[in-house]
């Protein structure tokens, strides 16, 4: 992706379903689940390098022996980092203690971080709050070992004041006004009502508070937790949660936007934000690795029960589709065919701009996410010409001559790596003349590759803002002069915000609605925008299951096609001596290449959650009232 965003989060779960001796024979290390956790954070560093945190608990401690472990991190590698401070740890005891050498037990009761059950997360701050305090997993602490709840998540909610003014009339106090701390507190409440409520049965069945503790955590149900606890949450989430005695759960949205999947056998029970992590870290097969369906959650009972269970009823299924385009690892074997479907759909277009010329075309593609899509649309484009070679080898059958099917057959598609991003290089310089001259340099080019009668085609995943096209690469590859400069985009025009995790919550950022503005004006329609206002102003106190997106009003006149000229025309500087068109990929091509991921919204203004409502027009309203202020 050209334009740098900030996006979702992973979550890792582990839980060891053996004692902690077994691991240690069979695997050599009772550390076993720690050294699991370092990798399913690892891989998946592309959920976030803003801050990483690591929990663990220890089964059956003893009252005074310390069982919940906790390290967070921030800093500029902060998976290495907290894994560092463990591992530091680890070693000191186990040097200053030789007796814990191979002693599992005296391991367990003695080293921090050792434990039979495990929360990971990463993350990328997608407002601005990166200090340690924003790092999950949050802990709510209490000496009651079953009213501990560490609770790590990639989510986002869209009514956070709704669900803190909830909290505030039930008499809580909570410390801030943010999504995590909100549904930790409001999940803690209803636990503390449930552990009261198996207390108060156990001490009317005459039972000691010492003897009603393990009575507790086996009748505790986590289920009628959950489901209390969700009531009117609304956005995209998957959450998990560690409670004190052993108990875990990991809790998925209705409309499955945010991902997890899980894995169980009879040493573990994984859970994680994208597959391919799961299938390397434990060496499993596609196939048994399974996705946590949508309103449900993981049940994991401290005696090693696990089940999938219903919390809410699952709405129409819209999982992100940002996920296949550009998110997840492309090592997914659904993600990688889909990338390259997209890069396959979109050829006809692309065929289309250059006059089928594949003779004087050059493919390349934006580094890194992009690779994959490119070459779907090379395997296309290749199959194009073979099309046309044997139309020509017919078409001249009669008198074909050795030399001239020598000739038919040797032509070949043009690939080039043509963009090579400078990673090292930054933008020290404030002056906004000299920053921009700074920023062109972020992507080098390959020079000799391109002729002046050329076509140049470069795909990339995605064009958020459009920022750095302009800025950089349509600037950098009009210096190789090629007569035309097609830019592809493996997913359609991103026309709304996103209110479910993506960095993306302000229209005026976003290069399709500043192209849909210029459209308004040019045709003297602008007073729509002062329509679009109005009608999002009357619904400002309305329920969120009765609001309207009327924002898709703004794009209603035009057809694609005439908005992605509008934002070649913007992005292409007076400097450009090539002729640009940019190419976005159709709703349509995207459902059929991402069959599994519908959610479209900042596509298309179909929200799934009537929260999404509110925020589009929330943002529009900010938009036109001049405030520069997150929707929601």
């Amino acid at each position: 992706m050209s334009d740098a965003l900030k996006h979702e989060c992973g979550i890792a779960l582990l839980r060891l379903l053996k004692p902690l001796e077994y691991y240690k024979e069979k695997y050599g290390t009772a550390f076993y689940g720690v050294e699991k956790m370092y990798l399913l954070l690892e891989k998946q560093h592309n959920r976030g390098q803003d801050g990483a945190g690591f929990a663990s608990i220890k089964l059956d401690m003893e009252p005074g022996e310390r069982y919940i472990s906790r390290v967070r991190s921030n800093q500029a590698q902060p998976i290495q980092d907290i894994f560092a401070q463990i591992n530091e740890r680890i070693n000191e005891d186990l040097s200053a203690n030789e007796s814990y050498r191979d002693n599992v037990a005296l391991q367990k009761q003695n080293i921090p971080y050792l434990g039979e059950l495990f929360l990971g997360h990463v993350r990328y701050g997608t407002f601005g709050k990166n200090s340690i305090e924003s790092v999950h997993p949050f802990l709510r602490q209490n000496n009651w070992m079953h009213r501990n709840l560490l609770l790590a998540g990639n989510f986002n909610m869209t009514n956070v004041k709704e669900l803190f003014d909830s909290l505030v009339e039930l008499g809580q106090h909570p410390k801030e006004m943010a999504d995590t701390v909100t549904v930790m507190e409001k999940i803690g409440h209803f636990l503390d009502d449930a552990v009261t409520d198996i207390y108060q049965q156990c001490k009317n069945e005459g039972l000691s508070k010492r003897e009603a503790s393990p009575i507790i955590a086996e009748r505790l149900d986590l289920v009628k937790v959950l489901k209390r606890a969700s009531k009117n949450l609304d956005g995209g989430y998957a959450m998990a949660g560690l409670l004190g005695h052993g108990d875990a759960f990991v809790f998925r949205d209705p409309a499955g936007i945010r991902p997890a999947y899980f894995y169980q056998d009879d040493e573990i029970v994984v859970v994680a934000s994208e597959r391919p992590v799961i299938q390397t870290v434990f060496n499993v097969k596609f196939e048994n690795v399974q996705e946590l369906q949508p309103g449900n959650a993981l049940i994991i009972k401290k005696n090693g029960t696990i089940s999938q269970e219903e919390i809410i009823t699952p709405t129409v299924k819209k999982a992100c589709s940002f996920e296949r385009i550009y998110f997840s690892r492309g090592s997914d074997a659904e993600i990688y065919q889909e990338r390259k479907d997209l890069g396959k759909l979109i050829l006809p277009a692309v065929l289309d701009a250059i006059d089928d010329d594949t003779d004087n075309t050059v493919f390349s593609y934006i580094p890194n996410t992009a690779e994959t899509s490119f070459y779907g649309m090379v395997e296309a484009a290749q199959d194009f010409l073979n099309q046309r070679k044997i139309a020509d080898i017919l078409a001249n059958k009669e008198v074909l001559s050795a030399e001239k099917l020598q000739e038919i057959l040797s032509v070949k598609l043009r690939t080039e790596k043509v963009a090579i991003k400078d990673v090292k290089l930054r933008t020290f310089i404030t002056e906004d003349s000299s920053r921009d001259d700074l920023v062109a340099h972020v992507y080098d080019v390959t020079y000799g590759v391109i002729k002046p009668t050329d076509n140049l085609v470069i795909i990339d995943d995605s064009i958020v803002r459009g920022t750095t096209l302009k800025k950089s690469i349509i600037k950098m590859m009009d210096r190789l002069q090629p007569k035309k400069i097609v830019i592809v985009s493996s997913a359609p025009q991103i026309r709304y915000p996103d209110c479910y995790g993506i960095d993306m919550a302000k229209l005026e950022g976003l290069v399709a609605f500043r192209a849909a503005l210029e459209l308004l004006k040019e045709r003297n329609l602008y007073h729509i925008v002062d329509e679009v206002y109005a009608k999002c102003k009357a619904q400002e106190h309305l329920k969120d299951s009765e609001v309207v997106n009327y924002v898709t009003e703004i794009y209603a006149p035009f057809a694609p096609q005439e908005v992605s000229d509008k934002i070649a025309e913007m992005l292409t500087s007076s400097s450009v001596k090539a002729e640009v068109k940019i190419i976005f990929q159709t709703v349509e091509n995207l459902h059929i290449a991402c069959p599994k991921n519908l959610g479209d919204w900042y596509f298309t203004g179909d929200y799934p959650t009537d929260g999404g409502n509110r925020v589009v027009n929330r943002a529009f309203m900010n938009f036109y009232e001049g405030k520069d202020a997150r929707a929601y």
